[in-house]
């Protein structure tokens, strides 16, 4: 298999992690783990539970502090920035379980992912645009989030991430617990939206969907990097099939 080297040398490179290690405590949770994203790529992290997905999604969105290595945004060092910081650098996350304020409206909770919008103008363009991406949430506007079915929820995490305009999309299972159609739905949003030019980093346990738009995958395995390939060699190596793809 053919690496996706992370030591390559690509001014093309958005996200640079290098020996990322975070600690639990006294659990080491990843161990050294490290990868670039080109942009206006898809990445995908795919693994069993527990192989520390979610952990490095966290990490690069400053929720937890690694143990050591370091993350590099367009030559920023994101591990010396407070999360906020790191939205402004416009590196958005819709994390696991969706995240919402289920108190408060679609349009609520729109407006928070809006927080870093310089003016009432770009606001009102980049809630046209995820209206158009998410019409079902246009039709819920007024809604409170607390009501919603759990692919709208998903669409509305997703959203709300897209507010804060970001050139870096962290994605953490954005499939977890819908039905197939809402799968195929969510998953063709997030190819138009990396369409679109966002880059994308996406976590996800199906890891034949994920494969199937990223261009590049890399596989966790008990918080460290066993492979790493195109999605293409993934998808045909025979040890990924039997362990991720159920075949």
């Amino acid at each position: 298999m053919s690496p996706y080297r992370s030591e390559t040398k690509n001014d093309s490179f958005l996200l640079s992690v290098s020996d990322l290690s975070v600690n639990y405590g006294v659990i080491r949770a990843i161990t050294e783990v490290s990868f670039k994203i080109k942009k206006g790529e898809i990445l995908t992290l795919i693994g069993a539970n527990g192989a520390g997905k979610t952990t490095v999604l966290r990490a690069i969105s400053g929720l937890i502090p690694p143990s050591g290595g370091q993350i590099s945004f367009e030559g920023f060092e994101l591990t010396k920035l407070a999360p906020h910081e790191i939205v402004q650098k416009r590196v958005c996350h819709a994390p696991e379980g969706r995240g919402i304020f289920l108190n408060l409206s679609v349009e609520e909770n729109l407006d928070l992912g809006a927080w870093s919008s310089p003016d009432q103008h770009s606001f009102a363009q980049d809630l046209e645009h995820v209206f158009g991406l998410f019409p079902r949430l246009k039709e819920r506007r007024r809604q409170n989030s607390g009501t919603l079915s759990g692919g709208e929820q998903q669409m509305l995490a997703i959203a709300r991430a897209l507010m804060g305009r970001p050139r870096l999309l962290l994605l953490d299972e954005p499939s977890l617990g819908l039905a197939p159609q809402i799968i195929e739905k969510i998953f063709e949003i997030i190819q138009k939206i990396n369409q679109e030019g966002t880059t994308v980093l996406l976590v996800e346990q199906n890891a034949l969907q994920a494969l199937q738009i990223a261009r590049h995958g890399i596989v966790l395995e008990t918080g460290r990097v066993i492979l790493r390939g195109t999605a293409q060699e993934l998808l045909d190596s025979e040890d990924v099939r039997k362990a991720y793809l159920g075949e």
